[in-house]
């Protein structure tokens, strides 16, 4: 078993450090709210530091899931940071979603240390970490990645190697842009029904075993009829998100312009104060457009 510190204590990374601890290794929490940290200790074991650096030290393997670029800028660098703590050779993996730029730029400052670091973002939402079953896409170099891959199998259910630094943003910048379309399709659909006097259950019970058929159409449709949006990622997350795919594609002349399109609409659904409502609730915008 191995020595991780494990920085960010939010809900996707607070139950992921619970299942590395579970998992037999020995774990060092660090929070910005340092109750956060003590309460997790309270209820799994292991130990908490008080800067990045202190939880960092003599660590294996460091784990950062923390908010957007300069959150995990902070964690990193500086004489509190955990680049300063670890030492040559260990391995820093970051699950944040975080834009292709901070990943290089942070990929460049650990090999100055001599730390490989892993760009390792995730999808599966609070589900996914609370059961132990996120996607884990990852860039970074290849031997690196092979060390840290049986560490983030404590809760994932698949993790792969895409590519040099840098290629796990990207896909999850591919699952960003996939996920924003879905939504907004699916919430179409089921306001079309509603208008056409369907019963939207019995419409997704049957389209959802053909072609049409997904995961959040699944998970999703029987909250969205129910006009519930407290169930998972939330609105203010995704703009972050889409904000970083449609920066990147300006670089990479990528074209998206339905992602930019449904941007918009999760921008109308913060100004109906629904910034912290999962994303499912494009489909409250739809019924409010009525």
């Amino acid at each position: 078993m191995a020595k991780i510190a494990f920085l960010g204590l939010g809900v996707m990374g607070y139950p992921m450090a619970g299942h590395l601890q579970a998992a037999g290794h020995e774990v060092t929490v660090y929070n910005r709210t340092e109750a956060k940290a003590k309460a997790w200790v309270a209820e799994h074991g292991g130990r908490f530091g008080a800067t990045p650096r202190a939880a960092a030290a003599g660590a294996e393997f460091v784990l950062a899931c923390v908010g957007n670029d300069d959150d995990l800028r902070s964690v990193c660098l500086g004489a509190d940071g955990a680049f300063a703590g670890m030492g040559e050779g260990t391995v820093f993996a970051d699950h944040t979603t975080v834009s292709e730029t901070v990943t290089r730029e942070l990929h460049g400052a650990a090999a100055e240390k001599g730390v490989f670091f892993v760009d390792a973002p995730i999808s599966g939402g609070q589900a996914g970490a609370e059961n132990g079953v996120l996607s884990v896409m990852c860039g970074g170099d290849e031997a690196a990645y092979a060390r840290v891959e049986p560490v983030m199998d404590a809760y994932s259910k698949i993790c792969r190697r895409i590519g040099g630094s840098g290629a796990g943003q990207l896909t999850k910048m591919c699952n960003q842009i996939a996920i924003g379309g879905l939504v907004q399709a699916l919430s179409e659909a089921l306001h079309f029904a509603e208008k056409a006097g369907l019963d939207g259950r019995a419409v997704v019970e049957v389209i959802s075993q053909g072609a049409a058929g997904s995961w959040q159409m699944a998970n999703r449709h029987e909250t969205m009829l129910e006009d519930h949006f407290e169930h998972g990622f939330a609105v203010d997350w995704m703009r972050k998100d889409l904000g970083i795919c449609l920066d990147e594609a300006n670089r990479n002349g990528a074209s998206l312009p339905v992602t930019a399109l449904v941007d918009q609409y999760y921008k109308d659904v913060q100004k109906m104060g629904g910034g912290r409502w999962d994303t499912s609730s494009l489909f409250k915008r739809l019924r409010k457009l009525d």
